[in-house]
């Protein structure tokens, strides 16, 4: 690039010297002919450029054999200029030149930069123009003639994402950079130095971690999937066989999600039969067996039972399901099993399938358009309670702590988990398995049956034992272990045991995660208030 320009450059200075030379020949020329009406050197300039743009106003001619000569060389001059003008015009238009030229008209507006077209990036882009017309999308890419152009405004331009910010001047919103391939933080080209930019940037990933440095954050699609799924279709009192066929990326987190979260009763005993290869899981959570009945089906404790044989072999299995989860990677397939369990077998319960494709009577979840949204992605809305439940901690305590932006991933996960059980917390207080969604009204209620209901020892007892049962499987997922002094190093907790074996004092900590709805339920209040006054402020502005 650099050998590029020094020939461009050395070019532009030879053309300015011919040029000028040109012009001092034919001013000279012209100047001996009393004649003439090119008598200076501005005289000679101007004629120069009237010839090259083609004007020929006709006010100064060369009347001399040289003047004649030096005009005749402008004529093919100016051919050569206008071709290269109109060239350089065409080129800037189709080019990245005219869409990077319109950026800086509205750097006033929120940038969103995608690195690539994509379904998902298409689906996310629309739904950020749908909450926010105020916005500026950016793909990474050259439009390809085929490509149907999205329904929003928005621009295909090639260049890096450096030269996009640029443009930006740090004026308004910081840009935001979506990278929405898998893993592609570590591919993608465009990914490098990122972390340099005053940008945001979200990548997604399939590890489940959730940030890299300060302005890095991943989003794990398929655990936003799983997370929703079971916020939208909670375990149900009645359900006691669960089968997940699909033990890919989505059905590992439906069930990880399912371990950390569907905790209802002390009595229960759901057992979860899952069909596809399950052995790199297994090696990874090698505790599980502490807290769950593997491989064999338990009347007093959760199972988990992983088959190695092909789903349509276990007819017994599938038509005393109270609900069978079609969660394949591969979207034909699990329709395809969708239509052979309608077929051919006597079904108990329901089915619900992963799709993107919505048909009438079907039960499906995962859709792009409700994970690839911007609460979900950007964290915001699955993870408001989490955030809420660490400022809580925070403000409740006399030592220091961190805020969430500076949380590692376990202790993240841990107040997630505590947010996503405190939902199923309320359906059991109120005994309404149909919320799905915190509300200040909702919250409130279940605090004050909470408290109504925990004056007895046996149901404060109860509450006590679900919470430690919901806790022993997180600790347990995350492979730590009973030790008799709390080691995180080494991943060992006293509370470890079963609930019969707890001290008073320690069986008294559990009540905090139920308590916590009292908090909750202040902060959404002043939440409320705070948006009423809010409103009032703009109405009377």
């Amino acid at each position: 690039m650099k050998r590029r320009n020094k020939i461009y450059l050395y070019m532009t200075v030879l053309f300015i010297l011919v040029y000028v030379g040109l012009l001092t020949v034919l001013c000279l020329s012209e100047y001996t002919d009393s004649s003439a009406t090119i008598r200076s050197f501005g005289d000679a300039f101007w004629y120069s450029l009237v010839t090259f743009t083609t004007v020929g106003y006709g006010d100064l001619i060369p009347v001399t054999p040289l003047g004649h000569a030096v005009g005749v060389v402008f004529l093919f001059m100016s051919a050569g200029i206008m071709m290269t003008l109109f060239g350089a015009v065409i080129s800037f238009v189709t080019s990245e030149g005219f869409p990077l030229f319109l950026l800086g008209f509205q750097r006033k507006k929120n940038w969103y930069y995608f690195a690539d077209y994509g379904a998902e990036a298409n689906i996310l882009a629309a739904n950020i123009y749908k909450e926010d017309p105020d916005t500026l999308i950016i793909f990474g890419e050259k439009k390809d003639d085929q490509m149907e152009f999205p329904d929003y405004p928005c621009l295909f331009i090639n260049v890096s994402p450096a030269r996009i910010v640029s443009r930006k001047k740090n004026i308004g919103t910081k840009c935001k950079i979506f990278l929405m391939k898998e893993n592609d933080i570590g591919v993608n080209s465009r990914a490098v130095d990122l972390h340099l930019l005053p940008v945001e940037v979200y990548a997604r990933t399939t590890n489940g971690q959730d940030h890299l440095s300060g302005n890095i954050r991943f989003f794990h699609s398929y655990d936003c999937c799983a997370r929703q799924y079971w916020r939208s279709k909670p375990l149900c009192s009645y359900e006691n066989t669960i089968i997940i066929i699909g033990f890919g990326n989505y059905g590992r987190c439906i069930l990880e999600r399912a371990i950390l979260t569907n905790v209802i009763s002390v009595n229960q005993h759901v057992a979860y039969h899952i069909f596809g290869d399950a052995k790199d899981f297994l090696l990874m959570h090698r505790h599980l067996h502490k807290v769950f009945s593997l491989d064999e089906v338990s009347k007093d404790s959760d199972s988990l039972i992983f088959h190695d044989e092909l789903w349509e072999s276990r007819h017994e299995i599938l038509e005393q399901a109270d609900r069978i989860i079609i969660c394949t990677d591969d979207e034909p397939q699990g329709w395809s099993i969708f239509w052979q369990l309608n077929r051919y077998y006597k079904l108990h319960g329901q089915i619900h399938l992963h799709s993107n494709r919505k048909a009438p009577g079907v039960s499906y979840f995962g859709t792009n358009e409700e994970i690839y949204t911007p609460n979900q992605i950007m964290r915001t809305a699955l993870n408001q309670a989490a955030i809420m439940i660490n400022d809580i901690f925070r403000k409740s305590v006399d030592y220091p702590t961190l805020s969430w932006e500076r949380l590692d991933d376990f202790h993240r996960e841990s107040k997630i988990s505590a947010a996503d059980h405190l939902l199923t917390k309320i359906r059991i207080l109120l005994q309404d398995e149909t919320i799905t969604e915190y509300t200040a009204k909702t919250v409130e209620r279940a605090y004050q049956e909470y408290c109504k209901t925990s004056k007895s020892e046996a149901a404060k007892d109860r509450y006590r034992r679900l919470d430690h049962m919901r806790w022993l499987r997180f600790y347990t997922f995350y492979n730590w272990s009973y030790g008799a002094v709390r080691d995180d190093g080494a991943r060992q907790h006293p509370m470890l045991c079963p609930y019969a074996e707890l001290t008073p004092e320690q069986k008294r900590e559990r009540d905090a995660a139920w308590e916590l709805l009292g908090s909750m339920m202040s902060e959404l209040n002043k939440q409320k208030t705070g948006s009423k006054e809010n409103v009032k402020d703009e109405e009377s502005e």
